[in-house]
């Protein structure tokens, strides 16, 4: 019986230690909490806001986000910025630009972004006080704040 060569066997332990990595990190990944979890904010009306660095209506629509957020968060209203750049660089740049006055959670894999089938940039979800999707806007359109913020009240009054 021939002995297997030394490389062969070290190709062999190689593979074995690159299934066991994949294996352990999948399963921490599996694991891993949601960077959302929606399930939290139950009884609270969330907007959801996915937005890139590239995106020039996002860089529109943050003003209007942190105004929102400073009136109504003692209501129940809970904002959060997707950022969807892959570079957290670029994310940091427009945030130095334009602050977000609320949480931002950075999705550089696109997990959440495939989750919530994105049509646009950006895009914004309107979840009501019992956790179901009221609302998706694609862009941000400054004519309509009025209308957007009168559809955040009227969810806000059945937190009350």
């Amino acid at each position: 019986m021939q002995r297997p060569r030394i490389g062969t066997v070290a190709i062999h332990r190689l593979l074995l230690c690159f299934v066991l990595v994949c294996a352990v990190l999948s399963a921490a990944a599996s694991d891993a909490p949601d960077p959302l979890d929606l399930a939290s904010l139950r009884g609270k009306v969330v907007l959801l806001d996915f937005w890139a660095s590239w995106c020039e209506p996002c860089r529109q629509s943050f003003p209007w986000l942190n105004e929102m957020q400073a009136k109504y968060a003692d209501r129940g209203l809970v904002i959060i910025g997707v950022n969807v750049d892959r570079e957290r660089a670029q994310a940091d740049r427009f945030l130095y630009d334009v602050p977000a006055h609320f949480r931002v959670v950075y999705d550089p894999a696109g997990t959440l972004a495939s989750r919530y089938d994105l049509p646009g940039m950006p895009v914004s979800y309107v979840i009501g006080p019992n956790g179901e999707v009221v609302q998706r806007h694609v862009g941000f359109r400054a004519a309509l704040r009025a209308e957007r913020e009168a559809e955040l009240q009227k969810l806000l009054e059945k937190t009350q």
